[in-house]
């Protein structure tokens, strides 16, 4: 059926999931953008306030693992979204991502809702299922568990989506502008046909229009099917630098590969891994039927080139909407927080810091927002590197996620291996760790002001240890503490009262107020 069948749907509600992921954060303006009512259903709903489209849209709480939830947020749904995956959940996450389709498949019959939408991942032709990365095959099974569910389904199949932010143009990125000279694994030399993010965003948009009697897959590439040592060649080009030479090894395995792509970019290893099996086998598109439902328009698909251009052209001008670390690592949901009266979990070790201020809060509030990424922490920079370090090598984020804007936050937002749990303009920011940890840990910023008038700075580190293993490692550390979080207030109060925003590394410092345009460039 062409486009003459396609239903009209002005006004029409939309389900989505995974809103505070990459592509979900994305697809909410678009859907709005497109007339689309939009209800987002998250685990977290305070993820989604800072968002400039919260107000525009519903949120409910819940997890598509949870069937009453899952069912709450369907009433009165034409269109639902899946776009979440319980990948680095565990090593059951396969059987998690099946059992939440399956609720999902189930919730959206019983509402009556009139389509599924799923973002899946291309598979090879010709290749036993079996073969194919856990990755890979969970997502293949998510897809046809909703293609054998009675609402009708789209399941859209990409490849390497290259677009700011996407985890795989940051692998890109990151190998090819660190490494001139590269010893890689052989699969390089896969052929493999990557996407656009703007094009993904165009046929999650348009599927929601689809005519009732579609129920099938669609593979959606960009116009062109390169090999990864070609992506990293055309990257250079892009990108104005020298001709890289890439000396393929191939015994590095998979597993080996990770580690190496978590050791020279800011995509840990736990999120390389997938990325990297899923380039063994030849992902090419085998047919573009989506066009027939969902016209390209002029330019589109977007070539390689240009995806790439504009992404790099996002970045440079910190315009990077979501970022693949937009969705958080998996946490239990009744982990307590460190503001639940009385302290529901049990022991709170606590390292607290005060300090007077000569500047005014708004000045103090501007140094706490600028944190992280190339600000540093204001503290002894050995000690945070180490941290990282050891962060990365039992496969945590590390430091290098850095920051997605590099002069605001919003909660939701990673920052190194902190994630922003919650922020009050010019009154709190606290962080919840992220790295690998025997427990728990928060540290938060406060801007406070005395009876006199006068601005303070309050500064907690919090730690909630799980087992004796974490009451030890509490206590293995606190001797540092009078260093890295005494110097980090001593450090941070100063570059307020002298109206800089000081480099964690002590080298130099930059003034507050910078040339217009001005961005960190690693963004």
């Amino acid at each position: 059926m062409g486009t003459s069948g396609r239903r009209d749907t002005e006004g029409a509600r939309c389900l989505v999931t995974g809103a505070s992921g990459y592509i979900g954060g994305r697809l909410v303006p678009e859907l709005l953008q497109a007339g689309y009512r939009v209800r987002c259903l998250v685990r977290s709903p305070g993820k989604l306030r800072d968002h400039p489209w919260a107000s525009d849209v519903e949120t409910v709480q819940g997890d598509v693992t949870d069937a009453r939830s899952v069912a709450g947020a369907m009433r009165g749904i034409d269109v639902a979204y899946y776009l979440v995956h319980a990948l680095g959940s565990g090593a059951d996450f396969e059987d998690t991502d099946r059992r939440a389709a399956r609720i999902f498949a189930e919730q959206a019959h019983a509402a009556g809702v009139r389509r599924i939408v799923y973002l899946g991942g291309l598979t090879p032709r010709d290749v036993p299922e079996r073969s194919l990365s856990p990755h890979l095959r969970s997502r293949a099974e998510v897809g046809r568990v909703f293609l054998d569910a009675p609402v009708p389904a789209t399941v859209l199949r990409a490849a390497v989506v290259i677009g700011s932010g996407s985890a795989s143009f940051e692998m890109l990125r990151y190998l090819t502008e660190r490494l001139p000279v590269m010893v890689t694994p052989s699969w390089v030399h896969t052929r493999t046909q990557p996407v656009g993010v703007r094009d993904v965003l165009r046929y999650l948009v348009g599927s929601a229009a689809m005519p009732d009697d579609v129920d099938r897959a669609f593979d959606i590439g960009g116009p062109d099917v390169l090999t990864y040592r070609e992506m990293m060649a055309r990257y250079a080009a892009v990108a104005g630098l020298r001709r890289r030479v890439i000396v393929p090894v191939p015994v590095l395995t998979p597993r080996l590969s990770s580690h190496w792509v978590g050791l020279v970019t800011p995509v840990p290893a736990s999120i390389a891994r997938p990325l990297t099996e899923s380039l063994r086998h030849e992902v090419v598109c085998y047919e573009h039927d989506i066009a027939r439902h969902v016209p390209d328009p002029p330019g589109h698909p977007m070539p390689f080139d240009e995806a790439l251009a504009m992404a790099l052209r996002r970045v440079r001008e910190a315009q990077v909407a979501t970022r693949w670390s937009s969705a958080s690592f998996p946490g239990a949901p009744s982990d307590p927080l460190p503001t639940d009266p009385d302290w529901a979990g049990g022991s709170l070790y606590q390292d607290e810091r005060e300090l007077p201020v000569d500047a005014s809060p708004q000045a103090l509030w501007k140094v706490i927002e600028g944190i992280g990424g190339d600000n540093g922490w204001y503290s002894f920079p050995l000690a945070w590197a180490v941290r990282g370090w050891l962060d990365r090598f039992v496969g945590g984020v590390g430091l290098r996620r850095g920051r997605r804007d590099a002069e605001r936050l919003r909660v939701g937002d990673s920052l190194d291996f902190w994630r922003v749990e919650e922020i009050e303009p010019v009154r709190l920011l606290r962080l919840r760790a992220e790295m690998r940890l025997p427990g728990l840990a928060w540290l938060e910023m406060r801007v406070e002001t005395d009876a006199e008038g006068r601005t303070r700075y309050r500064q907690r580190a919090l730690f909630h240890p799980r087992g004796l293993f974490g009451h030890a490692y509490w206590w293995s550390v606190s001797p540092f503490h009078a260093v890295v979080f005494g110097g980090m207030a001593r450090n941070i109060t100063q570059a307020a009262t002298k109206g800089l925003t000081a480099r964690g590394d002590g080298r130099r410092a930059e003034r507050v107020r910078r040339p217009r345009g001005h961005r960190s460039a690693r963004q």
